[in-house]
């Protein structure tokens, strides 16, 4: 399940609160990334095949949104795709009761404030 990750903090923008419309954006060899704060794209734009290599195989658990390596997640077929989640099983639990809420929000189609609450984003964005 592809969910934003900035390329160069690892966080998913989902757990954050940044909707994608106030997510910075950057085009890196005909690919677009969208990251965080303008600090990361700065700290990207640095070493952009070093972030991408640290980043590279994340995955984010649609209940908790942990940022996880995909080899640490323990993954279930929902509707023909792979969906990951980290190992707890609370979150397969509540994932169950609304899984078309969850994948939405994972895949930043949902209004979702975010760890930071509404009004403040990473890096006070």
């Amino acid at each position: 399940m592809e969910t934003p990750i900035c390329p160069a903090c690892g966080c998913s923008l989902v757990r954050l609160g940044i909707p994608k419309k106030k997510a910075v954006q950057h085009n890196h060899v005909g690919k677009q990334y969208w990251f965080c704060c303008k600090g990361c794209l700065e700290i990207f734009i640095t070493a952009p095949e070093a972030c991408l290599a640290e980043t590279d195989g994340l995955t984010v658990c649609p209940v908790c949104l942990a940022e996880k390596p995909v080899n640490a997640t323990v993954a279930i077929n929902f509707n023909g795709k792979p969906v990951a989640f980290c190992r707890c099983p609370h979150c397969l639990e509540v994932f169950n009761k609304d899984p078309h809420y969850f994948i939405a929000r994972l895949a930043w189609q949902t209004n979702y404030a975010g760890v930071f609450g509404e009004y403040m984003g990473c890096c006070s964005m």
